[in-house]
């Protein structure tokens, strides 16, 4: 049975799934954006605004983290997304405050930290300012960044291009209640001015240290929240004159704060992240031949209880047994992502023999007793002064 975790962070909620020590398939590490989608529909499957692998470095890191959006398109990079995998990650590890990790993104190393407060806060590594980087064929005007205007609807809007790791552009407007937010924020997503299309963010200035936005992002549509995207809100803003350095950028999910000290090096974002619930993934919502390889690899952390696995008087192996051929198999060749084909005869044998002679709840039981010690785990530590 394939464990996952749900957080979220401001209301971006993600399904988390635990993959750091190579034990997740090909099919789930690299997986087909339709199953990506099911997986993130909130009445056919678990429901998220996006999907995040934990997974071994490949740069000699402590981990690697992919994130994929709803529509089961591949993100550089997530705000939200990563402080969710780092609470995650301390949950499921005990870690104290000030713990940090330095993760592999598509969009660099990015190192969240755990905060006294239970808060992330992450360095976001330097904003991209010159159009090829974020990518945008916007021309940088008279501020370093890019920048332009475009009609909409007989509206003529200013925009200002940021790239954190991912695109992003930032669009002032007088009054964000009473824009056509879904009609311009689909239309800008898509627009030839961004190659690799874009996530939206519509800004009114409260004042210098209150920024307010509405997030239309790229591949889900309207969210309550983006952390890049607050990222690069300040950015614009402070580049433009219109805020300070560092500020309460207000989404519709909750407030980050943002700063970027002396307008240069890199953006730092806190906000919160918080666990929603665990639970074990129906054989049926997975990929085609994942239960078969994932059933055995979710035992390692935790014995089956069920008399017929710890006894070998009838024939029968142990867990350990059984886990041990897999394990080897699947890890001889995980650097060559052939999960489906590594299982040899003999492991595949083994897997068929546990699936045959213990029950479906023994089954769950061995995820069962592991996510609920990591919930124990969470609680003891936020609750103990």
């Amino acid at each position: 049975m394939l464990q996952f975790s749900k957080y979220q962070g401001l209301g971006n909620d993600f399904v988390l799934l635990e993959g750091r020590r190579g034990q997740l398939p090909h099919n789930i590490t690299n997986p087909d954006p339709n199953w990506v989608r099911h997986l993130c529909d909130r009445r056919f499957g678990i429901g998220g605004d996006g999907l995040i692998l934990a997974l071994p470095p490949e740069h000699g890191e402590e981990l690697r983290m992919r994130i994929f959006n709803a529509d089961g398109s591949e993100a550089e990079m997530c705000g939200n997304g990563i402080r969710c995998l780092a609470r995650f990650l301390a949950d499921s590890d005990g870690d104290p405050p000030g713990r940090k990790w330095r993760m592999e993104t598509m969009a660099g190393i990015i190192v969240p930290e755990l905060c006294e407060d239970g808060q992330i806060r992450v360095d976001m590594g330097s904003p991209f300012l010159d159009p090829d980087d974020v990518p945008t064929t916007l021309s940088k005007g008279s501020s370093p960044l890019p920048q332009g205007e475009i009609d909409l609807d007989g509206s003529r809007l200013q925009l200002a291009a940021v790239g954190m790791g991912n695109p992003h552009v930032v669009v002032p407007v007088n009054d964000l209640q009473t824009i056509p937010f879904e009609k311009w924020g689909s239309a800008l997503e898509v627009h030839p001015y961004f190659p690799a299309k874009t996530n939206v963010h519509f800004l009114e200035i409260l004042d210098r240290q209150t920024l307010e936005i509405r997030v239309w992002e790229r591949g889900a549509g309207p969210t309550l929240a983006c952390g890049t995207g607050a990222c690069a809100t300040l950015v614009a803003a402070s580049l433009l004159g219109l805020s300070d350095t560092e500020a309460t950028v207000i989404l519709p999910g909750g407030p980050l704060e943002i700063s970027w000290p002396y307008a240069k090096g890199s953006v730092f974002m806190t906000g919160p992240a918080l666990a929603v619930f665990d639970g074990v993934l129906n054989p049926e919502l997975l990929p085609s031949t994942t239960l078969n390889q994932t059933a055995l690899a979710q035992s390692k952390s935790s014995p089956v209880k069920d008399e017929t696995t710890q006894s070998t008087s009838d024939g029968i192996a142990t867990t350990q047994d059984l886990v041990e051929p897999i394990t080897k198999a699947n890890q001889s060749n995980s650097s060559s992502l052939q999960s489906d084909e590594c299982m040899n005869e003999e492991a595949q044998a083994q897997v068929q023999k546990f699936l045959s002679s213990t029950s479906l709840d023994a089954i769950i039981n061995i995820a069962t007793e592991s996510l609920e010690e990591r919930t124990s785990s969470r609680f003891n530590r936020d609750v103990t002064p």
